[in-house]
C-alpha cells in the first residue's frame, strides 16, 4: 500500500483560522503561532464545520478492489479510480489477507483461485469479449489505484470511523497512513488523533462534534 499526498490548501490551519475567527469576530487576534491554538479550541467545542474550508487530495495504490469499494461510501469526498473498462488487467497485482497468508494450505487455495480468475479474464478478452465485460471475472483482490479528494472535516470522520479497532484490516491500515500524511500537513487539525504502532488502530481525546 502507498499513499501520497498530492495536493492540499495552502496555509490550511491559518486559512481555518481566519473563517473561524469570522464567527466570532475575533480577527485582531490572529498573529503567529495563534490557528494551533484557536483550530485546538473548535475542535474542543465540537465546532467542526469551519474545517470544511481546507482540503487535501492523496493518490492511493497497491489496495484492493475491496477496500475502495468501502472508501467510496464516504459521499462527502470525489473519486477518480484505475478503470477495469478501459484498462486491460492481464497480468494484474492482487491483495492478499494477512490471515490468508498465514497459512499455507488457505493461501494455496486463494493464489489457485486468483490464477483461475485471471486466465478466465484472459481467455475472455481473447475470444473477443470486451474488457468492460471481461472484468466480471476478475476478484475483489485485484489491486487497484485510486485518488481521493475530502475536506477536513471529512477527512476527520474518514479516520475516526475507519482507524478504530473493529475496522477491516486493509481499510484501517489505510487511514492510519492517510492520517500520518494529515499530521505532517496540518498538526492542529488532526493532533487529537493517536496511532496504536503495536495494533494499527486509532483513538483520538476528542469526541465528534456536530456543529
Amino acid at each position: 500500500m502507498e499513499v501520497e499526498l498530492l495536493a492540499f490548501t495552502p496555509e490550511p490551519e491559518r486559512l481555518i483560522e481566519r473563517a473561524g475567527r469570522t464567527c466570532y469576530d475575533t480577527g485582531e487576534r490572529a498573529g503567529e503561532g495563534t490557528p494551533a491554538r484557536f483550530i485546538r479550541m473548535l475542535i474542543g467545542r465540537g465546532h467542526l464545520s469551519v474545517l470544511e474550508h481546507a482540503s487535501a487530495t492523496v493518490r492511493i495504490r497497491g489496495v484492493s478492489r475491496a477496500l475502495t469499494h468501502q472508501l467510496v461510501r464516504h459521499r462527502l469526498a470525489s473519486y477518480s479510480q484505475r478503470s477495469q473498462r478501459y484498462v486491460s488487467e492481464k497480468g494484474f497485482d492482487y491483495v492478499t489477507p494477512p490471515a490468508v497468508a498465514a497459512d499455507a494450505a488457505a493461501r494455496k487455495e486463494f493464489d489457485d483461485a486468483v490464477e483461475r480468475a485471471r486466465a478466465a479474464y484472459e481467455r475472455l478478452v481473447e475470444l473477443g469479449v470486451r474488457r468492460e465485460d471481461a472484468r466480471f471475472v476478475l476478484p475483489n483482490a485485484t489491486a487497484t489505484e485510486i485518488v481521493m479528494t475530502a475536506n477536513f472535516r471529512e477527512w476527520r470522520h474518514f479516520v475516526r470511523l475507519r482507524g478504530e479497532p473493529s475496522a477491516q484490516w486493509e481499510i484501517r491500515e489505510l487511514a492510519v497512513a492517510i492520517l500520518k500524511a494529515l499530521q505532517g500537513l496540518a498538526p492542529a487539525a488532526f493532533g487529537d488523533f493517536h496511532v496504536d504502532e503495536t495494533h494499527n488502530y486509532i483513538t483520538t481525546d476528542s469526541p465528534e462534534g456536530a456543529i
